[in-house]
């Protein structure tokens, strides 16, 4: 992990400030019948009438080996500091409390930093009834499959 104060205070206040939208994914990924990662990038940021908004995205367990596998392998993509980090992040989603923990993957520029955040001050049960109480306040940016698509 990169001890740059200035680069783990921006990450920081970032989680902090998305803290809702990160828990309301990772517990909707989890109903959707898996543990999983969320995976979150400042890269292409979306500007709109309530500020700026970023992508993210549920990886399940069953797809996050070769998500990692494929993304990481990408030349322009570093991982901080960490040569082993794909099997930690499996081990991770395979150990985390789905009630009380989210692991995040947060993206920006061409690096990668793996984030456990353990028994977080409000837990993805809670971001989801808050969003789904406050739908229209809240718009999360998902990105998921529109229901035209599904079978």
């Amino acid at each position: 992990m990169n001890k740059n104060p200035n680069l783990m205070d921006w990450q920081q206040e970032f989680i902090a400030t998305n803290l809702l939208v990160i828990g309301y994914n990772a517990w909707v990924g989890y109903l959707s019948g898996d543990r999983g990662a969320i995976i979150g990038s400042t890269n292409a940021p979306a500007v709109g009438v309530t500020g700026e908004s970023f992508r993210t995205y549920f990886v399940p367990r069953s797809r996050l080996a070769p998500f990692l596998n494929a993304w990481l392998a990408v030349p322009d993509t570093v991982i901080m500091n960490h040569h082993h980090i794909t099997n930690h992040i499996l081990q991770a989603v395979d150990g985390y409390n789905p009630e009380t923990d989210v692991v995040l993957l947060l993206e920006s520029f061409n690096q990668v930093t793996f984030f456990y955040l353990k028994n977080i001050p409000i837990t993805p049960p809670q971001c989801y009834a808050h969003a789904c109480k406050n739908w229209e306040e809240f718009q999360p940016a998902i990105c998921a499959v529109p229901q035209s698509m599904e079978p």
